[in-house]
This record gives structure tokens, sequence and C-alpha cells, in this order.
């Protein structure tokens, strides 16, 4: 078991909520004034380039879906991995969050024995810390989100220790919670019962006008909105496939897994899952999430 395997749901749960710092103020709400924006970025549409060009073909493909991750300022960017996959030791000059959508990722100490991280997993990255990312499995893909950019990769020499701590959390180690352990999570009476949505946290504090990281896991057939209660949204599919649509527009669209949907000011986004399975979302958004 490496340093970063967290031993309990209990700690897997707090480790969340204070691995990484306050995001940076790039993520607010629009000015009054500023008419809503809403937008779809799917995997297929993604412009595909090296994560790292000074390795060149040796590199893993980047692809941003919101922000630009070459800048400054917050944003989100998707990363495949060919089958087999290992990094040289290097750091990062932000730290970084990461969610596995595709495969299996192992990201931990240059010495530590590999553990595979599965679909559905999440895991931070601080700057500054020596490690080594790699990958097993014919498709491989992640979803990133930094605070500040530009997101550099360095040589381990130039390691240094940021105060942060890294964390690794399986799927089996993430605590969910229903509408009836979260006030603030509105539902419909009839979505209370049976196999309700449910949602983990997974950083920051969901609290008004703070910026947080969560989970929201809805069971198959589910059809709902979400809103972001005025803040922008951020919205990326880890697990199954939903029919998205903006409220009252009548235009429904397909997102598989790696896609992104996100509007600033009160947009509501009409979601339905897949009948056949599951669906799960990360939400990065200020303030609470409005679900009904």
């Amino acid at each position: 078991m490496t340093k970063k395997t967290l031993a309990s749901i209990a700690t897997a749960l707090s480790a969340t909520l204070v691995a990484c710092p306050p995001a940076v103020a790039r993520d607010t709400a629009p000015a009054a004034d500023a008419a809503p924006a809403a937008e779809i970025v799917l995997p297929d549409d993604v412009r595909w380039g090296p994560l790292n060009a000074a390795r060149g073909d040796a590199s893993p493909r980047a692809g941003n879906l919101w922000g630009d991750r070459t800048t400054p300022g917050a944003s989100g960017f998707l990363v495949k991995f060919e089958e087999g996959f290992a990094s040289p030791p290097h750091i990062h000059n932000v730290t970084y969050r990461g969610l596995v959508i595709e495969g299996l990722m192992h990201n931990d100490d240059p010495d530590a024995a590999n553990m595979w991280l599965p679909p559905g997993s999440f895991w931070t990255q601080p700057a500054g810390e020596s490690h080594i990312t790699a990958a097993k499995g014919s498709s491989n893909l992640a979803y990133i989100e930094i605070q500040d950019g530009p997101y550099l990769v360095k040589p381990a020499d130039e390691a240094f220790d940021n105060g942060e701590r890294p964390i690794n959390v399986a799927p089996s180690n993430l605590v969910w919670l229903d509408a009836s352990d979260i006030d603030w999570l509105e539902l419909p009476e009839s979505a209370k019962v049976g196999n309700p949505p449910q949602m983990a946290f997974l950083w920051g504090n969901p609290q008004p006008g703070a910026l947080s990281g969560t989970l929201l896991k809805l069971p198959a057939g589910f059809s709902g909105e979400i809103r972001g209660n005025g803040s922008p949204l951020r919205a990326v599919v880890i697990q199954g496939a939903i029919s998205h649509s903006l409220s009252n527009s009548g235009v429904a669209q397909t997102l598989p897994q790696g896609s992104y949907f996100g509007s600033e000011g009160s947009s509501g986004h009409q979601i339905t899952c897949s009948p056949d399975s599951e669906c799960i979302i990360y939400l990065r958004t200020t303030g609470s999430i409005v679900l009904h």
C-alpha cells in the first residue's frame, strides 16, 4: 500500500474536502447585464494536441473542454493515454485534479508499486512533487482540472514541497449521499424513493460563494434539471450517456462519456440518463447545486 492509499471511507471524505487550495478568482458569475451563455463539447469536437510538447509523439494527447490550459486561469481538459504508457519522473508547476473516465491509471511516487485506479476514481497531484503517471488498457481517458495555468511539465530535479499532499480515491472509497442527507439538494418527492440521485463531495466547500467539485450519480432513466444557482456551472460526463438540452429549448443531444456542458449565469440543463445504466457527472460550481 502506498502513502496515497486511503484506509477508510471516512478518511476519503475528509481528504477530498481539504486536498486542494481555494480557487483563484476566475470562476466567477458574469456581470448582471451579461447574457447567460451555455456550451457543449463532445469528445469528437475536442482539438487534440500533445500534453507535453517537448516529448512530441511520446506525449499523451490532450484537448481543452473549457478554459485554456496553456494560459493563466482555471481550465479543464481531457487526456488520452496509449496502452502501456509510463512517464519518466517529473513535476508540474501547478496542482491538478484528475478523474478516470476510461481504462486504468496509476499516479504515484516513482518508486511506488502500481496501484491501478479504475473509471470513476479521483486523484490529486500537488505542484512540485516528483511522480510518474502510467496507463493500462486499450483505451485510457482522464479529465484533468487546474486552478490556474499554464500547465507545465518540468524535470524531477526541480521538485519542491508546496505543503499539499496527494491523494488517490478509488470508487469504493467514495461516500455517496442522497437528498435525505443533503438539505440543499432539491428533488421532487418522486425522486426521493427507490433509487434516488446521490452526490459524493470531492473537494472545496459546497456553501454559498465557495467553489467545490462533486460527483452526481443518477439512476438509469432519471430525468431532471441541473442549475448552478446563478454561478458558472461546469459539468463532465464521467460514466454512462445522457440526453442533454437547455431548459425550454426542446433540442436534445446525446452526450457520451467525456462530454462537457456548462453555462454562465442561471441557465438550466435538462438531462436524461440512459435507461440502460446509471450516469455519473462531475460538477464544478460556486455555491449549491439545484437538481429537480
